[in-house]
C-alpha cells in the first residue's frame, strides 16, 4: 500500500519509507526512482558500491546491510541508459525547519517566514544543496519539480511537517539558477503546478517558474542613509515624491541603468522620494504591477534581486528615498499563482461575496487566517528590511475597509455585527502598521485611501489604523475639477479650492497627482487643463505651484514635471522629445525651481500637519477667483501666496501683512523662464499702514494672469 501511495505520488510522508531506516542493528536504505535502470549504494567506508535490489517493477529499490550506518556514510549511483548520479540521498536529511518557526507561523507571528519557506541554498552536514518548504495544507502530496528532474513529480516528494500544513524537502547539489515549481496534487485528484509564493526570482514572463538564488548575497553601501534617513522620513521634513513606472519610464533599461539615469534626473529636480509602481513580479503588462504573484520577488523584467538592490542602495547612495507600491488588497486569479492554491481557497475566501473583486477579476485575502497575515506581513517587513525601502505605499486600503467596497446590495456579506465594515482587514492593518513601525521607526507606511474613514494615520493605541500618511485624495479631485472649469466659471466653485482646509490636518495627507489620474481617457494633466495652449501651460504651473504650497507632502507622476501632452501609456515611454519645446522645458524648469524653493523653505514644510502652520489672508474672493494665505514654519518665520485663477491680470491689489517691511517676491509662475508673460511686482513690495484682512498693514501687489507669486519679508 505505501508503495502504491508513492508511486502515485498520494503519500504525506515518503521519508517514513524512503531513505535510511533500521531494524534493529541492521540498516535498510530504500530508494524510489521510475526512471532508473539500476541503483547502487556507495559507502564511504569501504569504499565500494552495493547493488541494490529492485522490489518494484516501479522503481523501488532497497539495501539491507548487517551493521548499523549514519546518513552521511553513504551516497546514491543512480544509472540512466545515457547517464549516471552519484548523490546524496534526498531521503536521508532531517527536518530544515524548526517546530517553533512552524508553531509561530501558525500563530501568524513569524516575521521572517520567508528565510524558511521558499527556496534556500543551505549547507546541511557538509552537504551543499537547496531546501524548499511551502505551505499546503490541504493536498494530498506536494513535490518540487524542474529540469533537474525533468518535472516529474515522483523525483523528489516532500513530507508535510505535522500539522502545520508547511511540506518540505531538501534537495542535495541542487544550485544556484535552477528552474522550479510545486507540483501538488489534491485531494480531489487534480494535479496543480503551482509557482512558488514565497519565491525570490522568476522567470521571464509569460513564463512562471521560480529560479534558486542566494538570499542575502549583496553588499549594502547605504549605511549613513539608514543611520539618519530619520531625518528625511519625517513629518516635519520636506517630502516631495516623483512617482515611476519602471517599465515606460524611459524603454529597455535594467535595475542598473535606471539607478544611473533616474539619479541624476530626480537630483536634478529635486524631488526627494521616488515611489514606484509595483516592482513585485506580475505576469501581466496591462496591470501595471497590480496583479502579483510573486511577492517576495523584484520582477526579472528589470534584472535579478541584487540588481534591484543595487537600485536602492545607490538611491540611498545619493540621498534619495524609496518607497514601494504595495498590494496586499487582492491578488490574481491565474492558474499558477496563488487562487485555489492546494485545491482549496487557502489564501482567499471561499465565498465570492467576500473573496472575489469584480472591478479587477481578481481574489482578496483572507485577513481572518494567521498564515495568510503571517505571509503578507512578513512581506512587508521583507521588503524593508531585505530591500531597505524606506516606505510602502498601501494600494487599493478603501476596498479592503468596507465589505459592500464596489458592490451592489446582495453582492456582499455583512460582519458579525450586521455592518458593512471589514473588522478582518482593519485588524489586519492595524497589526501591519504597529509591527512596521515597531521595528522601522524611520519608515513610511502610506495609506491610498478614498473614503471619509476616520483616524487612518492615528496611533493604533488611540484606535486609529496606525498608517503615517494617507493620500488626499478629496484633494485631488475638488482641485481637478475647479482646474477643468473655464476661469469665467471658477467664481461659482470657489468652495472647491478651499474646502480642503476644513480637513488638511485631520490626518497625515500627501497631496497627490498620480498616475490614476493620467490614465484611462482622464486626459494628461496639462490636457485636462482649459484654454489654449499658453492658458494650458499657465494653468498646470498654477496646479502645480497650489499642490506645494497647501499643507501636506507631495507626489507628483512622472511627465507630469514637463507638461507630457499625451496620457500616460505604459507601453510606451514618456515624450521626451518634448522637451525640445520651449514650453515643455520651461514646465521642467519650473517644477525643478518650484522644488528646491521647497526643500530651501522651512515653512513649506515644517507644520504640514499643524493649525499653527496655516493662516487663511484671504479665501472669500471668490469674484475674482482669487486666494491668499501665509505657511508658517516652527520659528514663525513665514511666507505668503496670492494665486490668480483667472487670466485677467490684477493690478493694484490689496491683500493683508503681518508686518509693516520689505517682501520679497522669490517666486513668480508667471516669470518668462516657464514660459509665462513676466508679469509681476519687479521683485519686491513694500507694506504700507492701513488694516486689512486683519492686518494693520497691507500691500498692493499685481498678480499675473493664471498665476501666483509668493512673498517672503526682508528682515531689517
Amino acid at each position: 500500500m505505501i508503495k502504491e501511495l508513492i508511486a502515485n505520488c498520494r503519500h504525506f510522508d515518503p521519508f517514513s519509507y524512503l531513505g535510511l531506516h533500521y531494524d534493529g542493528e541492521n540498516s535498510i536504505i530504500r530508494v524510489f526512482d521510475p526512471h532508473a535502470l539500476k541503483v547502487q549504494v556507495y559507502l564511504f567506508k569501504e569504499n565500494k558500491f552495493f547493488e541494490m535490489n529492485k522490489t518494484d517493477s516501479r522503481g523501488f529499490y532497497e539495501l539491507r546491510l548487517n551493521k548499523k550506518i549514519y546518513p552521511r556514510d553513504y551516497k546514491i549511483k543512480l544509472i540512466f541508459n545515457n547517464s549516471t548520479i552519484l548523490t546524496s540521498d534526498v531521503y536521508s536529511f532531517a527536518p530544515v525547519i524548526s517546530d517553533f518557526d512552524l508553531y509561530l507561523f501558525n500563530e501568524g507571528k513569524n516575521l521572517q517566514i520567508y528565510n524558511h519557506l521558499g527556496s534556500h541554498l543551505k549547507i546541511i552536514d557538509g552537504v551543499k544543496g537547496t531546501a524548499f518548504a511551502v505551505w499546503a495544507p490541504n493536498a494530498e502530496s506536494v513535490s518540487v519539480v524542474g529540469n533537474f528532474n525533468g518535472w516529474d513529480g515522483r523525483k523528489h516528494q516532500m513530507r508535510v511537517r505535522g500539522d502545520s500544513g508547511v511540506w518540505e524537502i531538501f534537495i542535495p547539489h541542487l544550485k544556484e539558477k535552477e528552474l522550479y515549481k510545486y507540483e501538488i496534487r489534491t485531494k480531489t485528484g487534480d494535479v496543480l503546478l503551482k509557482s512558488d509564493p514565497y519565491g525570490r526570482f522568476f522567470e521571464f514572463r509569460p513564463k512562471t517558474a521560480a529560479i534558486v538564488c542566494k538570499d542575502n548575497d549583496f553588499n549594502w553601501n547605504d549605511n549613513t542613509w539608514m543611520e539618519t534617513r530619520h531625518k528625511y522620513n519625517n513629518f516635519s521634513s520636506p517630502i516631495s515624491i516623483y512617482e515611476v513606472h519602471l517599465g515606460s519610464w524611459r524603454k529597455g533599461l535594467n535595475y542598473v541603468e535606471l539607478a544611473h539615469q533616474l539619479k541624476d534626473y530626480i537630483k536634478e529636480l529635486g524631488f526627494t522620494h521616488i515611489e514606484i509602481m509595483p516592482v513585485m513580479e506580475h505576469p501581466l503588462d496591462d496591470s501595471w504591477g497590480y496583479q502579483v504573484t510573486g511577492y517576495y520577488a523584484p520582477t526579472s523584467r528589470f534584472g535579478t534581486p541584487d540588481e534591484f538592490k543595487y537600485f536602492v542602495n545607490f538611491m540611498h547612495e545619493n540621498n534619495i528615498g524609496v518607497i514601494l507600491d504595495w498590494v496586499p488588497a487582492h491578488f490574481p486569479t491565474d492558474a499558477h499563482g496563488l487562487a485555489n492554491f492546494d485545491g482549496t481557497h487557502l489564501y482567499e475566501h471561499a465565498s465570492p461575496l467576500k473573496g472575489y473583486h469584480p472591478d479587477w477579476d481578481t481574489y482578496i485575502f483572507n485577513y481572518g487566517r494567521n498564515e495568510v497575515r503571517n505571509f503578507l506581513i512578513s512581506n512587508a517587513y521583507f521588503w524593508l528590511k531585505e530591500f531597505h525601502a524606506d516606505g510602502l505605499r498601501i494600494d487599493a486600503v478603501a476596498s479592503m475597509l468596507y465589505l459592500d467596497y464596489s458592490r451592489k446590495e446582495g453582492e456582499w456579506e455583512p460582519n458579525i455585527y450586521g455592518g458593512k465594515e471589514n473588522l478582518e482587514a482593519i485588524s489586519f492593518l492595524k497589526e501591519l502598521n504597529y509591527i512596521c513601525y515597531g521595528n522601522f521607526h524611520d519608515i513610511m507606511i502610506i495609506a491610498e485611501e478614498s473614503t471619509a474613514w476616520p483616524m487612518v494615520t492615528k496611533p493604533v493605541h488611540i484606535g486609529g489604523l496606525g498608517f503615517g500618511y494617507k493620500w488626499n485624495m478629496g484633494w485631488m479631485n475638488d482641485t481637478l475639477n475647479y482646474f477643468s472649469l473655464d476661469p469665467i466659471y471658477r467664481k461659482y466653485h470657489h468652495e472647491r479650492l478651499t474646502f480642503s482646509m476644513y480637513y488638511a490636518f485631520s490626518e497625515n495627507y500627501i497631496l497627490v497627482l498620480s498616475h490614476d489620474e493620467v490614465v484611462h481617457l482622464k486626459k494628461s494633466l496639462l490636457s485636462k487643463m482649459p484654454g489654449d495652449m499658453w492658458q494650458k501651460f499657465a494653468n498646470l504651473r498654477l496646479l502645480l505651484g497650489y499642490m506645494m504650497a497647501h499643507p501636506g507632502k507631495k507626489l507628483l507622476f512622472m511627465g507630469s514635471e514637463f507638461a507630457q501632452i499625451e496620457e500616460w501609456q505604459f507601453r510606451k515611454e514618456l515624450s521626451w522629445e518634448l522637451l525640445k519645446s520651449s514650453g515643455h522645458k520651461g514646465m521642467q524648469k519650473f517644477v525643478r525651481d518650484l522644488n528646491f524653493i521647497y526643500l530651501e523653505k522651512t515653512p513649506l514644510y515644517e507644520l504640514d500637519y499643524d493649525y499653527s502652520g496655516f493662516q487663511w489672508i484671504d479665501c472669500n474672493d471668490s469674484t475674482n477667483s482669487v486666494i491668499s494665505f501665509l505657511r508658517r514654519d516652527k520659528n514663525g518665520n513665514y511666507l505668503i501666496f496670492v494665486f490668480n485663477f483667472t487670466p485677467i491680470v490684477r493690478y493694484d491689489y490689496k491683500i493683508g501683512v503681518p508686518d509693516k517691511t520689505l517682501y520679497k517676491e522669490i517666486f513668480n509662475s508667471d516669470s518668462f523662464f516657464y514660459g509665462g508673460s513676466n508679469v509681476g511686482n519687479l521683485g519686491q513690495v513694500l507694506a504700507i499702514s492701513g488694516w486689512y484682512h486683519n492686518f494693520p498693514q497691507h500691500v498692493n501687489i499685481t498678480l499675473p494672469p493664471l498665476g501666483f507669486i509668493v512673498l517672503e519679508r526682508i528682515m531689517e
